[in-house]
């Protein structure tokens, strides 16, 4: 049972990690003007794109450690279960949240930091992120 609960923190702290990484990585390589649309905080196309692909190997890498540390499959179902249940947590703020244009406006290079702040991405977003996040999770199980 221990090495279960521990699978799932380790693969979900790998996960997390991974994704602040990878994230400040691209947005720096991209840019604000590349992760963004034209003088606002909507997110691109390209950092759509990039986020997905990225969102998927996070939870890949993941539920690998996960399956590693638990030497077991039924706690990589388990983590792939807790990253729909709080990714869907996440999600409910996006559905309302008002469209503040003071928020929206933004004018030239954002610090990374502010950036993830301010980020507007798409409703439909917040619900597949966390799919692809089961996705990856279960992929990786699979190729154990």
């Amino acid at each position: 049972m221990g090495r279960a609960i521990a699978g799932v923190v380790v693969g979900y702290a790998t996960m997390f990690a991974f994704v602040f990484v990878t994230f400040s990585l691209a947005y720096v390589s991209l840019g604000a003007d590349r992760a963004f649309a034209p003088g606002t905080y909507a997110v691109s196309g390209v950092w759509i794109l990039v986020s997905l692909v990225l969102s998927f190997l996070a939870a890949v890498a993941g539920g690998r450690v996960c399956r590693r540390v638990a030497r077991a499959p039924k706690p990589v179902m388990a983590l792939a279960v807790l990253v729909v249940v709080l990714g869907a947590a996440m999600a409910v703020p996006s559905f309302n949240a008002p469209d503040d244009p003071t928020t929206l406006q933004r004018a030239g290079d954002v610090p990374n930091m502010e950036a993830m702040q301010k980020a507007r991405p798409p409703a439909w977003m917040s619900v597949l992120t966390p799919l692809v996040g089961a996705v990856g999770v279960m992929f990786a199980a699979r190729r154990h």
